[in-house]
């Protein structure tokens, strides 16, 4: 129980983004079959209506997934407060919480029931519309509007709009991704690819109305934007929608295109913008689970980062090059004076344990060793974005060996990210997995290393690389997602916010870079170009934020 209430809060973060997805898949493919595809029928091919029961196994199979993540989320929930309170698990099983989960996850069944392939009647039609909404109603008491004591009915009716906006259209990507590359009438393609824009109008009109509802109320102030974590967060969904937005409005052009038939409409530019929108939305949606375990920001009236205390901690410094010894640190001279005031026992307490969960104190030492691995970290990626820009000149070819240098940053990385683990610290390998932060740092040493590798034999191989250039980009861009639905302290504590903030621009750079990377790979032309040098800039940037980190 110990272990599992050490990563409790990570666990429940990851689980709701993971509902979310599920969630709005199954929205976004029955509005598919409903809203496009069934008043289209008798104009589309029979090419299109075979991607219809693609498209139907594929809501099936979002519906399941639906219903297997509400019910492994509510188990966590009511094991957590089965081990914690000492209650029963029926005691457990009556929360509002736990009924309102069971519930969602008897509508997903019954919509993974009904969505099976075949002719859908009216009365089949409108059961699974209602089980939707149903679904979402319960939904809505797992929400911060439904605790609100004032305004909770404009709140909730804004959660509601910002959800099925979001299911619409961001949960519609797959299905219409799926229409582009499986029909191909130029007539299909210009019918679905009007519908789906306009569904997507009004989806992203009702993402906006509901979302800045609550952002005004969850908010309450401009200062609540930048002091507070809640704040930050919202400023980064807002950041990745503008980005969907820009994606959305270069596949409106070229759906308007394909409506005058236009025989140079961009049908390749438009699959690889939707390929991009969707990666970027799910991104968001990650994010918005992550965002669900912050309290609102108007909550935190104390505490909050003041816009001086900001510009004070982002003003550039020359970066720390030198590092303290571990001896130095806090925890190891805390271990020594308990090692020594307990030498007559067979064994010493530790002055850490892995994820308990307690906020350590920080000496001068342990920060300069904090700055220090930032530091370091930032000039391999500033080098690393350097030589790709180097490798786009007839002259650089010499620097395409640039990904190796992603190995060397994993091992110092997981030499020096947490020190009190092993192979610097007391701290067991295998023990310092409870702690979610530990856990953390070592999943993106992984991730280095397996896109530092992938990215080399990609370069080696030129254009003969093929899927394996894919690699790189989703890993960079699973690293920005990642950053974006960490484990967040529920205090306004404002060190912790102070680095959270680098974090965000962090995990925006690395989505930039990521996706960017992928439009190279998957096109050719100006736009292929352009990618190509957009990603190592963003490189660029990362670095220099990882050389500007500081924690005091």
């Amino acid at each position: 129980m110990a272990l599992f209430l050490d990563i409790f809060g990570y666990l429940s973060v990851v689980l709701r983004g993971l509902t979310l997805l599920a969630q709005s898949f199954t929205i976004g493919g029955l509005a598919f079959q409903l809203l496009l595809l069934r008043p289209l029928q008798a104009e589309l091919s029979a090419e299109a209506i075979i991607v219809g029961k693609r498209g139907q196994r594929l809501l099936r199979l979002s519906a399941f997934g639906w219903f297997a993540i509400v019910l492994a989320a509510l188990a966590v929930n009511m094991a957590a407060l089965t081990g914690t309170l000492e209650l029963s698990l029926g005691e457990a099983a009556g929360a509002d919480f736990a009924r309102s989960g069971f519930a969602v996850a008897a509508c997903a069944l019954g919509i993974a029931w009904l969505a099976r392939t075949g002719h859908w009647g009216r009365a089949r039609a409108i059961m699974l519309v209602a089980l939707v909404g149903l679904a979402l109603a319960m939904q809505l008491n797992l929400t911060h509007a439904a605790s609100r004591l004032d305004v909770r009915w404009p709140l909730l009716a804004a959660d509601f709009l910002h959800m099925l906006g979001a299911g619409i259209w961001i949960g519609g990507l797959p299905y219409f991704l799926l229409a582009l590359n499986g029909c191909r009438s130029k007539d299909d393609q210009r019918r679905i690819g009007r519908r789906y824009s306009l569904m997507s109008m009004a989806s992203v009109a009702a993402i906006v109305l509901g979302g800045t509802i609550m952002a005004m109320a969850y908010l309450g102030s401009f200062a609540a934007i930048y002091g507070t974590a809640y704040g930050v967060m919202t400023s980064a969904k807002v950041a990745m929608l503008l980005m969907l937005l820009a994606l959305g409005a270069g596949n409106f052009l070229a759906v308007e295109r394909l409506r005058r038939r236009d025989p140079a409409a961009p049908l390749l530019r438009m699959k690889r913008f939707v390929e991009v929108e969707l990666g970027i939305g799910l991104t968001v949606l990650l994010t918005a689970g992550s965002l669900t375990s912050l309290p609102p920001g108007i909550d935190l009236s104390q505490d909050r980062l003041s816009w001086s205390e900001i510009v004070e901690r982002a003003t550039p410094q020359w970066p720390r090059l030198s590092s303290p010894s571990v001896d130095q640190l806090t925890i190891s001279q805390l271990q020594a004076k308990i090692d020594a005031a307990d030498a007559q026992r067979v064994t010493a307490p530790q002055a850490y344990v892995p994820g308990e969960g307690v906020i350590l104190p920080r000496s001068a030492a342990d920060i300069a060793w904090s700055e220090y691995n930032h530091h370091w970290a930032g000039i391999f990626v500033v080098l690393i974005g350097v030589l790709a820009l180097i490798e786009r000149f007839s002259w650089g070819r010499w620097a395409r060996h640039w990904p190796l240098l992603f190995l060397v940053m994993a091992a110092f990385l997981f030499f020096r990210a947490d020190e009190m683990a092993w192979p610097l610290g007391p701290i067991g390998f295998w023990a310092s997995w409870r702690d979610p932060e530990v856990a953390q740092h070592r999943l993106f040493v992984v991730l280095i290393i397996l896109f530092g590798l992938f990215e080399w034999r990609v370069r080696l191989r030129g254009q003969h690389a093929g899927r394996a250039a894919l690699v790189f980009p989703l890993t960079v861009a699973a690293g920005g997602a990642l950053l974006l639905t960490h484990s967040h302290a529920i205090a306004n504590i404002k060190d912790q916010l102070l680095i959270e903030m680098s974090h965000t621009p962090l995990a925006l750079c690395g989505l930039t870079a990521g996706w960017a990377r992928w439009l190279e790979v998957r096109m050719d032309g100006r736009i292929s170009r352009a990618a190509a040098w957009v990603w190592p800039v963003a490189f660029v940037l990362v670095g220099l934020i990882l050389l500007d980190y500081r924690e005091a």
